[in-house]
This record gives C-alpha cells, sequence and structure tokens, in this order.
C-alpha cells in the first residue's frame, strides 16, 4: 500500500526517471551492437585480429561496475559525471554477450553452406550477408537479450555518478534505511528487465521459425520503418539530453543530511528565478568535489573539516577560524568560492548504545578505551581512510578493538549499533537517527576532531554567469542551527518524510518559497 501510494505521489518524478533508465539502456544497447557484431565477426573470421577484442571485453567484465564507474569519472571526453560515463560503462559491460554470441554463431554456420555459396560464384562479403549473419542471427539476438537485462539492472549503478535512472530511489532508500523506496527503483528495474527479456526471447524465436520455414518474413518495410522508429526515438533523446538551458546544477554527497540540504540550496535558488537542475545522492566527498572541479555541478555544501583534511590533505586542525581560512584560499585557486557557514556544526559521532553508556557510565570517547578489547566497531568508508577518521583516532586514544572494525555505508551503521551487530560507531552529530535509535554521542575529550562547518562552496564561474546566485546562497548563511538541522534529518530518517517536503517547508520559514 506505501508502495502505491509512494508511486502515486512521485508520479512525474518516477516517469522521468524510467525515461532516463530506458535511454541508457537502449543507447548502450544500440552501441554495443553496432561494435560487437562486426568484432565477433573479425574474430570468428581472423581469430589472430579479433582475439585482442574478445580478451579485452572478457577482462573488463571482471571489473565491479562500481569500480568502472571510479576508473572512467577522471577521463576527458568520456568521464566526469551524467549519462556520458554511464553509457560508457554500460556499453562495455554489453560488449562481451553481443561479440561471444556472434563468434559463436558465424562459427556454427555449416562449413558446407559457406562451400556451396562460393561455388555459386558469391562474393565473401555476399556469403557473410546472405548465409553466416542470417543463420547467426539467432545467436546474435540471444546475446543482445543478455547485453539489455544486463544494461538495466547495471543502469541502476548509475544513479551514484549522477546519471539518474531508477536506481536514484534505490540509492535515496539505502541512505535513508528506507525499504518503501528501494522497492519503488527495484521493482521497476526487475520488471524492466523481465519485460525485454521477454521480448526479446519472443524475437529469437521467431527468427528460428523463419529460418526454418514454419513463419514467414516480416515484410521489409515493416522492418524499416520499426528501425527508422526506434532511431528517431533515440535521436530525440539524445537531441533532449543534449539541450541544457542556463541552469545552475546544485549536488549532494550520498545521506540524508545532504540530500536535504541539497534541497534547501536549490529551492533557495528556484526562489531567485533561476532554473535548477538537482545532482543529489552523487557519492561521496571525492566524487562531490571531483563533480564541482569538473564542472559537473555548480554548488553542493561542503564541511569545513571535511575539505581540510580529506581533500586537501591537512593534517587536522582544530582552529576553525584557521580551517576554513586555509580552505578559502586554497579553493579560491581553484577557481572556487567558500561562502560564509550555514550555522551548524557537524562532525563525526562516536557512537555507543545509550544501554551501554547508562550502564557503564561513559560520557567521552577515553571512558570507552577499557572496554574497546571486548567490543565490535563498524564505521563508514570514508571514516576508515580519511586522515581525521579512525587511524589517527585510535593514535589519539590507544583505542584497541576485539577485531578490525566493520566497513559498511554511512546510512547503515545507526541501526547496526542498535540491534546489537556492532558496539561502537562513527556517525554524523546532527544524525536525526541517534534519538530515534537511543544512541549516545561520547564527548571527545582529547579535541581529535577538526571542525566541521557546514559552508556552500560555488564555482567563481556559476556565480559570474548567475548575478542572482551569490546573494541567495548567501541568505542561507547562518540560518540554520544544529537543532534545526537534527530535526530535518529526524523527520526524513525516522518519520519517513520526502526530503524535498521538509527542505520545502524550511525554505518556506526562511521566505525562500520557489518562485
Amino acid at each position: 500500500m506505501r508502495l502505491l501510494e509512494f508511486w502515486h505521489g512521485h508520479a512525474a518524478e518516477f516517469g522521468a526517471l524510467l525515461v532516463q533508465h530506458l535511454f541508457l539502456v537502449s543507447v548502450s544497447t544500440a552501441a554495443a551492437i553496432a561494435a560487437g557484431v562486426p568484432l565477433g565477426v573479425l574474430a570468428a573470421r581472423r581469430p589472430r585480429l579479433g582475439a585482442p577484442s574478445v580478451w579485452l571485453a572478457n577482462v573488463a567484465q571482471t571489473v565491479p561496475s562500481l569500480a568502472m564507474f571510479g576508473f572512467l569519472l577522471p577521463l576527458p571526453l568520456i568521464g566526469g559525471l551524467g549519462a556520458r560515463v554511464a553509457i560508457t560503462v554500460l556499453i562495455v559491460y554489453a560488449l562481451l554477450p553481443v561479440l561471444r554470441t556472434t563468434v559463436a554463431g558465424i562459427r556454427s554456420v555449416d562449413p558446407a553452406l559457406v562451400e556451396a555459396g562460393t561455388a555459386l560464384g558469391m562474393t565473401p562479403v555476399q556469403v557473410l550477408r546472405q548465409v553466416e549473419l542470417p543463420l547467426a542471427l539467432p545467436a546474435i539476438v540471444a546475446g543482445i537479450r543478455v547485453a539489455a537485462v544486463v544494461g538495466v539492472g547495471t543502469a541502476t549503478i548509475a544513479a551514484a555518478v549522477g546519471a539518474g535512472g531508477l536506481g536514484e530511489y534505490i540509492f535515496r532508500g539505502l541512505a535513508m534505511v528506507d525499504s518503501t523506496m528501494i522497492l519503488a527503483g527495484a521493482i521497476p528495474s526487475a520488471v524492466l528487465a523481465l519485460a525485454i527479456d521477454g521480448g526479446l526471447t519472443l524475437v529469437e524465436r521467431h527468427v528460428r521459425l523463419v529460418l526454418t520455414g514454419r513463419a514467414a518474413v516480416p515484410d521489409r518495410r515493416v522492418v524499416v520503418a520499426a528501425v527508422a522508429l526506434v532511431a528517431i526515438l533515440a535521436a530525440a533523446a539524445a537531441a533532449i539530453a543534449a539541450i541544457r538551458p542556463s541552469v545552475v546544477r546544485v549536488g549532494s554527497k550520498n545521506f540524508t543530511e545532504q540530500i536535504i540540504l541539497g534541497e534547501i540550496v536549490a529551492q533557495a535558488v528556484e526562489s531567485a528565478g533561476l532554473r535548477v537542475e538537482r545532482r543529489l545522492n552523487l557519492g561521496g566527498t571525492f566524487i562531490a568535489d571531483r563533480a564541482l572541479r569538473a564542472g559537473e555541478i555548480d554548488v553542493y555544501v561542503e564541511y569545513s573539516g571535511t575539505a581540510y583534511t580529506a581533500v586537501l590533505k591537512q593534517a587536522p586542525e582544530t582552529d576553525s577560524r584557521r580551517v576554513l581560512e586555509s580552505v578559502r584560499r586554497a579553493y579560491g585557486d581553484a577557481g572556487l568560492a567558500v561562502l560564509a557557514p550555514l550555522g551548524f556544526e557537524n562532525t563525526f559521532a562516536i557512537l555507543v548504545r545509550g544501554e551501554d553508556a547508562r550502564r557503564l557510565h561513559l560520557r567521552t570517547i577515553s571512558d570507552v578505551v577499557p572496554h574497546a578489547g571486548q567490543w565490535r566497531a563498524g564505521f563508514g568508508y570514508e571514516f576508515l581512510q580519511r586522515a581525521d577518521g579512525y587511524p589517527g583516532l585510535a593514535r589519539t586514544y590507544g583505542l584497541r578493538l576485539a577485531a578490525p572494525p566493520r566497513a559498511m555505508d554511512l546510512s547503515l551503521v545507526y541501526r547496526a549499533l542498535a540491534q546489537k551487530q556492532i558496539d561502537l560507531a562513527a556517525g554524523d552529530a546532527t544524525s536525526g537517527l541517534i534519538d530515534a535509535y537511543d544512541l549516545t554521542m561520547l564527548v571527545d575529550d582529547r579535541h581529535y576532531f577538526p571542525p566541521y562547518d557546514a559552508t556552500i562552496v560555488a564555482r567563481r564561474s556559476a556565480l559570474l554567469a548567475h548575478p542572482r546566485l551569490k546573494p541567495v546562497l548567501d541568505s542561507l548563511s547562518g540560518r540554520i542551527s544544529i537543532a534545526e538541522m537534527r530535526r530535518m534529518n529526524h523527520a526524513v530518517d525516522a518519520a519517513r518524510r520526502d526530503a524535498a517536503d521538509v527542505a520545502r517547508e524550511f525554505a518556506g520559514r526562511l521566505g525562500l518559497a520557489p518562485r
């Protein structure tokens, strides 16, 4: 019931994401067919020449899809955020099934038929076109079917790099631990994959019947018209995707607070009469920062300590003013503007269960040290790697755990701690799940963590291109308190409210209702 209500309430957004998903899959599969069939023919007829392409396709297939996106992000032309890099990755994964089935199909043709065609005076091209390809067509269609189904599944991951599609709901649901939102993206993806698989299975079966003389060959005009329609639709979708009106592209990282802040910034910009393209839920710090520097987004909210230690690779510093000034200078050299803080700080929160804190009288991180030898910890991926993360924390406090910390998505650590799967976690100080799960935030008594003032970072070229942008962004400075941020996070994480609605209410209170 909740799922149906969600689809009904987000009908326009759902339709747009479905179209994006279909666009990614159709364009990548078509490109894989255009490249894979000729390469397969070459590999079947000239094994020495075609073997490298088969080998490369096999190697690419072994690379995890998330890692593939990471490899391609920094590359020129095919890298960056959005549909471009997503289509590139999908082509890579779709290429192998098409390539291998083409090779198998061509090699399965009876040599006697090829010899007969040659004896009748056919050229090699004519033999290929009139004998080998028609007989290999069922196998090729089977490969296309596999490639398309794989593409539907892999395209859900493309949402992590701002390419849209049904994966948007899955990633949002994971960030907010909302099973309804996860299912809102997962179920249509599964249905789409089954529909494509069923449709292409029927095509494959019909091709086999035609080749055995048990079905009529479709009228050539019908086939040409169908191909032309698909080509026109693909060209139209590509043209629409290529048209970029003058918009401000607002990004965010992939957890609840960032999505809320991204919506607040987007709605504030819209209140100034500017058009906004939302690229929320992009991924971690480094993806968002890279997107900003590459011009894929124009503005997002960063935290001063994160920028100082994780992005600029500086040793942790506790003076908030010095940190902010250092970040401003370094970002300014890169053509980025760091605006005044929004009004709250979101430091790392070292968390234990409330019942353990009361029973063991735990108040500070130092109080945990005597018990850590029997405890299990769970941390987000970034916290395990960052200069201001777990390695430095363990050194500063002499923290020795029973086992190496478990790496998990930041959105899951709160539930894992509450369900006693772990005993110690690192979360966000502003998370609404701290109160919802009765967790206790320990005091950083040795002042290990640097300041993490939330502040808007924007590309200077975007501020110059849109004169109304900086004044509206400045109007948010100092307007969001830590209590207000925690209430908004709680509304999304615990009360399961939509982040856009929560942000809209807050923007309305500030007098920033979108036009």
